[in-house]
């Protein structure tokens, strides 16, 4: 799948496209309705189908200093559009420029002439343009002016309340994976390259892959059974995690270390995901060695009951 900047000239191949149009992090049940029109109208016309997105998000720009929040990055982005049915990510890249930028000139000049869409589906609370100026009802009225038709999607509710990246973010606070795993339909899940570490879970028996959460949302702290695959060779992996800053161990510092049952094999350097899919308890500190690795080896006997548990469901 063709992946451009909003900067790239459009190719003529994606000219009198419908665009799927929104920040889509998460890409939960409710930005997949939107991609879904998108992709619908798009092969009932015989058009090109491009989900537009925004990065870094716009939150980031206007507010750098606000706790890392991202539910996917642009690669987990690409590949479930990609699922989706898209032919294309198109990438805003948010910056000083593009957040000048009036609603119409958006529609008018980014839409239209630029990426010559044809028509563009978005969320109904859907806002764009400098000082978040531009909604559904801009989108209609200056795109029939440059020959772009828009549609609005309606909220998706589990519960009786609406799915929002919000509320996953809500949940994964609380500790709450399921609730998390069924608005997005499928487990949070973070990727990065496993770095070295102190090596203490190595001295303790448990050796861990250690990831940097970088730009991703902070879940609760705590223990988590999980399960992980490895990029280069598509290997699932089970095991159990500790995400925080190691309360029992000076100085600290904030890892994700999952500890992957019955693997033996070098991961320094290599790209995983890990997924999280239940939690297990909070972080604590221990003052004796001994009672930390029984503490482990009960949270791995869980975890291993739970995973084992989930396959046959």
């Amino acid at each position: 799948m063709t992946r451009l900047s909003h900067r790239d000239p459009m190719p003529e191949n994606l000219r009198g496209a419908i665009v799927a149009l929104g920040n889509f992090d998460g890409f939960h049940l409710g930005h997949q309705h939107v991609v879904r029109a998108a992709v619908e109208w798009a092969r009932k016309e015989g058009r090109p189908a491009i989900v537009a997105t925004f990065d870094p998000h716009p939150v980031r720009h206007f507010a750098p200093h606000v706790p890392p929040f991202r539910l996917t990055t642009l690669e987990q982005r690409h590949e479930l559009f990609r699922e989706a049915g898209a032919d294309a990510m198109l990438v805003f890249e948010f910056d000083d420029d593009l957040a000048a930028m009036s609603a119409d000139a958006f529609v008018r000049d980014l839409l239209g002439i630029h990426i010559v869409a044809a028509g563009v589906v978005t969320g109904e609370d859907f806002t764009f343009g400098k000082g978040r100026g531009g909604n559904v009802q801009v989108l209609r009225d200056v795109g029939a002016t440059c020959g772009i038709t828009a549609r609005a999607i309606a909220p998706v509710t589990e519960g009786g309340q609406v799915v929002s990246s919000s509320r996953i973010r809500d949940a994964l606070k609380a500790g709450e994976c399921d609730v998390a795993a069924r608005l997005l339909t499928r487990p949070f899940t973070v990727r990065g390259e496993v770095i070295h570490g102190d090596k203490r879970g190595r001295e303790l028996g448990y050796p861990t892959a250690n990831l940097d959460m970088g730009a991703y949302l902070r879940p609760r702290f705590g223990i988590y059974a999980v399960t992980g695959r490895l990029l280069t060779t598509g290997q699932e992996l089970k095991g159990a995690a500790n995400l925080g800053v190691r309360p029992s161990f000076d100085p600290p510092r904030e890892l994700l270390e999952p500890y992957f049952f019955d693997f033996s094999g070098d991961l320094y350097g290599q790209e995983i995901e890990v997924a999280f899919r239940h939690f297990l308890r909070s972080e604590a500190k221990f003052d004796r060695l001994d009672a930390l690795k029984a503490q482990m080896e009960e949270d791995c006997d869980r975890a291993r009951d739970l995973l084992g548990a989930a396959q046959t469901d």
